[in-house]
């Protein structure tokens, strides 16, 4: 029987300028960009005058690995967690600068279904891939900056919420954190929905938009966790956030995830990171979307905390978890 052999391109292959070439042909630009990839510089519309920006970092084997992730998942993901810093700040994401390290031998198929993943991920927003950076590397590496337009509205920071305020989120909680568990305990294909949400998160993109024009004192991307994020709201407005846990309705999938590994539902809801929901603080009365839902209020004191849930406290730190 006669072998048929296949030969793989690789980055090795392509080399940087045809990597760049065949990135670039595969990510449309959007009104926002005035001048794309292909110059020394990227020239971007700035409608209302401010640029909000934001940069993150992720390395192979520490934020994502490709045993357990696409690269298409990757790619969204990547696009995901700074297009949810953008909105945080109330305001509509405009482009992404990619700086992306390579090892020689990755194929070429990989590089597409990472660039396809940051391209559908943007088009969500109508945001552009307006430039970035090559480099060979011993493992992938992504950072990432992310760019957006106030539209005219004040940006919405962490240091406004003030005593008498509800406290509300939008989005998932803890479903990316039980994928994990999964992963790490080799049980996702038992529950797809949980593996799916920790290997592509789903930010409500329009809440953060949305919550500044309904004027939203403070506001926070929940990245490393609902408890400590909400945290970072009551240091910066020098105030307390209680969490009623009662109105945190645990999932059903996630509920049965933690049964099955003896693990505490609330707590991943509570603590786990990267499902890039939005908590923010609301003038009291203030009508609120059905995407929105209270779970608390903002009090004179310190810190954030679940009442009744003392135990529960925390999140993830890179120099810890």
């Amino acid at each position: 029987m006669q072998q048929t052999w296949r030969c793989a391109i690789t980055a090795a292959d392509l080399g940087e300028f045809g990597i760049i070439a065949r990135i670039v042909g595969r990510l449309p630009q959007f009104p926002a960009v005035l001048l794309g990839p292909g110059d020394d510089a990227a020239v971007l519309r700035a409608p209302d005058g401010r640029v909000v920006v934001t940069t993150d970092l992720l390395l192979e084997g520490r934020h994502f690995r490709r045993d357990w992730s696409s690269a298409y998942d990757i790619g969204r993901k990547a696009a995901a967690q700074n297009l949810s810093d953008v909105v945080a700040m109330g305001a509509d994401p405009t482009a992404l600068l990619v700086g992306l390290g390579l090892p020689a031998d990755t194929p070429a198929d990989w590089l597409d279904g990472l660039t396809d993943g940051f391209g559908d991920e943007c088009a969500l927003v109508g945001a552009s891939v307006a430039g970035g950076d090559i480099a060979k590397s011993a493992q992938i590496v992504l950072g990432v900056t992310a760019l957006g337009d106030l539209g005219g509205r004040a940006p919405v920071t962490r240091g406004g919420a003030q005593p008498g305020n509800v406290v509300a989120v939008a989005g998932r909680l803890g479903l990316a954190a039980g994928g994990l568990a999964l992963f790490h305990a080799g049980r996702q294909e038992s529950f797809p929905e949980l593996a799916d949400a920790h290997r592509r998160p789903q930010p409500p993109y329009r809440c953060g938009p949305g919550a500044a024009t309904l004027g939203a004192t403070a506001m926070v991307d929940v990245s490393d966790g609902l408890l400590q994020d909400l945290g970072h709201i009551a240091e910066a407005s020098g105030v307390r956030l209680e969490v009623e846990a009662d109105a945190l309705p645990v999932p059903e999938p996630l509920a049965a995830a933690a049964a099955e590994l003896g693990e505490d539902p609330l707590r991943w809801m509570l603590t786990g990171g990267d499902d890039h929901a939005l908590a923010a603080a609301f003038p009291a009365g203030v009508r609120l979307p059905e995407e929105w839902r209270i779970i608390g209020r903002v009090v004179e004191g310190k810190g954030a905390q679940v009442r009744g849930r003392p135990e529960l406290r925390g999140g993830w730190d890179h120099f810890r978890g």
